[in-house]
């Protein structure tokens, strides 16, 4: 069987500095960060990719490793495994670059939880980071090598990483989750892979979806992390291996701007944007997965919900769903939504805040792709 190298994990990062943060960042000074990452695929070998492209000091590492996680914090010490890049166990990452670590023989399966220990030394400055993950990390004091990191500070944040690579037979399918927090999981409950990529992919059989969601994140207009329409080659066209692309925005386009006194994004901008990236989608050999905008009246967050807003957000699903710029479409907004009243989110699938989905909600918006016609 012929092997190769494909995204087993994705995590997709912005700036501490720039725009809007749902979430704060953090730095590290002398502390042992341990983070759970998830694997949407398995393999025979690992390779995790690290990142300090906002950061504005290097980035120090002296001491990095893998284990399985087994509950909690802690690890099964008989699967510690030490990283090293370029042969080396500590590694400088310079300011905006990325890096990945040496392969390593560490098979591992679908659903697998491994614990990444970083050892931050010095003064990091504000990380790198995914800011509303839904999973938490745990951070001591100091160089620790525990395998059970008790009385740790845990937050809800991922610093550093964003990726997992796998070595997997060469005919895997890959499929990108390329969007906003409806795929980055916010309202899903922390800790529980509740988040829609998580729960399609316990549908699929001969390959899988990797999460590069960011909660407030615009199609066209940088604020909560790159606008999609310039993070599409990061974090679309670089992940090895991928095969298929779900792109889920617009919401934040048509939202956020209320809570800054401006008017939305017109369904013309948008319209042309969802083109343009299913255009280079498809140049890259990607099979294309437009989905229709969940509805969001009456949400908490104010500004957000306008009737300009509501208009649009129509206008484009409406589109979407007669639209021939994408392979597929899942009608997101149907599945989701409450028949009476067509803007609001299903009682029972809402989080809350009238906005995001709760696990319910999640597991209705995987239900809504059609396998027969996304093929994975």
């Amino acid at each position: 069987m012929t092997t190769t190298w494909v995204a087993g994990f994705r995590s997709a990062v912005l700036s501490p500095y720039e725009g809007i943060q749902l979430k704060p960042s953090r730095g590290f000074h002398g502390h042992t960060l341990r983070q759970i990452l998830h694997l949407d695929g398995g393999g025979e070998a690992v390779r995790v990719l690290l990142s300090n492209e906002y950061g504005k000091e290097p980035l120090v590492i002296d001491a990095a490793g893998l284990a399985v996680r087994t509950t909690g914090s802690a690890v099964d010490p008989a699967t510690d495994t030490e990283l090293r890049f370029g042969g080396a166990t500590e590694v400088v990452i310079p300011v905006g670059e990325r890096l990945r670590s040496d392969p390593v023989a560490f098979a591992v399966s679908a659903g697998t939880d491994l614990a990444l220990t970083l050892h931050l030394p010095e003064d990091t400055g504000l990380a790198t980071y995914s800011h509303t993950p839904s999973q938490n990390a745990y951070v001591l004091p100091g160089d620790v090598a525990a395998a059970d990191f008790t009385g740790a500070e845990e937050i809800d944040g991922r610093y550093y990483v964003t990726g997992v690579d796998v070595l997997a037979p060469e005919d895997t399918a890959i499929a990108v989750a390329f969007g906003d927090s409806w795929f980055e999981g916010v309202g899903t409950s922390t800790g529980t892979n509740q988040r829609f990529p998580n729960q399609l992919n316990r549908r699929l059989e001969r390959g899988w979806v990797v999460n590069q969601g960011i909660g407030g994140n615009r199609l066209l207009t940088d604020e909560v992390g790159p606008r999609g329409l310039d993070r599409f080659e990061r974090d679309v066209l670089q992940v090895p291996g991928a095969t298929h692309v779900l792109f889920h925005f617009g919401l934040n386009d048509v939202g956020l701007p209320g809570t800054l006194g401006e008017p939305p994004a017109t369904a013309e901008d948008l319209i042309a944007g969802f083109t343009a990236l299913a255009g280079r989608a498809r140049s890259a050999g990607l099979a294309t997965v437009g989905m229709t905008m969940g509805p969001y009246a009456g949400t908490v967050y104010p500004g957000v919900d306008t009737p300009e807003g509501r208009a649009v957000r129509r206008e484009v699903n409406a589109w979407l769903r007669t639209s021939t710029v994408f392979d597929a479409v899942v009608d997101v907004a149907a599945a989701v939504q409450d028949p009476a009243a067509p803007d609001s989110i299903r009682a029972d699938l809402d989080s809350g805040d009238h906005l995001h989905l709760n696990d319910a909600g999640a597991h209705a918006m995987a239900a809504a792709v059609d396998l027969a016609h996304v093929r994975l």
